[in-house]
């Protein structure tokens, strides 16, 4: 029992893989590399696997991107693995109906036998709404009618909703998945809206990308205000870091400037722990370079984490 409770307060660690253009080691990313990442992320003992949600990507001054479709390689990827949790990182509820996201997540929850959370944002990246012909304003207004669809229907199976941008009507969820209640759902958020947001609706929380823990309990704290706003108690949150890394091996050094947590597995390991200190439930880690090899040095750092 007490080797139970342990691993229950346990700090979860997982990883994002790659679906875009280039983000496998400078190569797109096959289905077999995804997949073959996915596995050996559960092999190695990893709590979760993620998938960022987007469609293409047009930054200033860097050349045009895509990946591929998020939710449909997490389908894949729930057949093909047994024990680890899978989820968007995240989907953005303005790419789909939110009617329709449910199904999916429902369908998802049972393809993984429960092991699905369904993470969900507001999107942020413009010129992929333009593309792909979304909608770009009021995403947080969005946001808040998406949430009063997919809730109930993931929690009860059944909504009746008209708002000014969405509408579900008389709609409900049949056949159900496993987990009794729907899906968990996971919200990434920072502004005060979308906190407050989260504090009404989420079972998680994510906050991303961090090195400083400091900087998380920040976020955290501000997370816990929107929770004293709308009566809820943050405890019942669970609190997600994402967190970029770098695992140095044989001599490697960090490029100049490096924006991730960089070092030896130790290093890297010594300085996750510092996110635990704050009260984080589950790291999520965005590893640089990206690839089939990253896996195994994430490995090296959760067999330091764990000694």
């Amino acid at each position: 029992m007490a080797e139970q409770d342990q691993d229950a307060n346990r700090m979860k660690i997982g990883v994002i893989g790659p679906l875009e253009e280039g983000g496998n080691d400078g190569k797109t990313p096959t289905y077999q590399d995804v997949r073959d990442m996915a596995v050996a992320a559960e092999n190695a003992g990893l709590d979760s696997y993620w998938l960022a949600d987007h469609f293409l990507f047009r930054m200033p001054n860097t050349e045009e991107s895509g990946q591929w479709e998020a939710m449909t390689y997490l389908s894949a990827l729930a057949a093909v693995t047994s024990r680890i949790t899978l989820g968007p990182m995240v989907a953005a509820t303005s790419f789909r109906s939110p009617a329709l996201l449910a199904k999916m997540a429902d369908a998802l929850d049972e393809i993984s036998g429960g092991r699905f959370v369904l993470g969900l944002g507001s999107g942020w990246h413009e010129p992929e709404y333009k593309a792909f012909g979304f909608p770009f304003d009021h995403r947080v207004s969005r946001f808040e009618e998406a949430l009063q669809i997919i809730t109930p229907l993931l929690h009860e199976g059944r909504v009746d909703f008209k708002g000014e941008y969405y509408s579900a009507e008389d709609s409900v969820l049949r056949p159900r998945g496993p987990s009794p209640q729907g899906p968990r759902i996971l919200v990434g958020a920072k502004g005060p809206r979308m906190l407050q947001l989260t504090a009404r609706y989420a079972d998680a929380w994510n906050t991303a990308w961090h090195m400083d823990p400091a900087v998380a309990a920040q976020r955290w704290d501000g997370l816990k205000a929107a929770c004293a706003e709308v009566g809820r108690d943050p405890s019942t949150i669970e609190f997600t870091v994402g967190v970029p890394i770098r695992v140095l091996l044989n001599g490697e050094t960090a490029p100049e400037g490096d924006q991730t947590i960089f070092g030896s597995p130790e290093q890297v390991a010594e300085a996750l722990r510092g996110f635990a200190v704050i009260g984080a439930q589950h790291l999520i880690l965005a590893p640089e370079p990206n690839g089939p090899g990253s896996i195994e040095r994430i490995a090296r750092v959760l067999e330091a984490y764990n000694a």
